[in-house]
């Protein structure tokens, strides 16, 4: 069985610049690639990985969108949403759930949902 070593979703967007601003600016992401002649851009920031490109003609949809949602686990959830809140616009608020988890969520520039999350037993030990 072949082992899976990492995720890296592609964000389609009609929004090219737009799209690698956001994430660049607002989420302090740093941009490690980008072909204009493609519409294509790899983002990075620690270890996470996506891209942005525009929709390819191998696409059967008519329109950008997902039907879920972005995960990210973060180390410090508290000092990311205070950073964040007035930037993006907000999904929901920063809230402890039921699963053990803090999380926030707010909307991309496209309207992706990036939900950011840490383990209260992770909050708990640094307090």
């Amino acid at each position: 069985m072949s082992k899976f070593i990492n995720l890296r979703p592609i964000l389609w967007t009609d929004n090219f610049e737009e799209s690698i601003s956001f994430y660049t600016q607002i989420l302090g992401f740093d941009l490690n690639e980008k072909n204009e002649n493609w519409q294509w851009a790899s983002l990075q920031k620690d270890d996470a990985v996506l891209m942005v490109s525009k929709k390819n003609d191998h696409s059967k949809f008519n329109n950008i969108g997902f039907s879920g949602s972005f995960y990210f686990n973060v180390d410090d959830v508290e000092s990311l949403w205070v950073d964040l809140k007035e930037k993006a616009e907000i999904c929901y608020e920063i809230e402890t759930f039921d699963w053990g988890m803090r999380e926030f969520a707010i909307y991309d520039n496209n309207g992706y949902i990036l939900q950011f999350g840490q383990n209260i037993s992770e909050i708990s030990k640094e307090q």
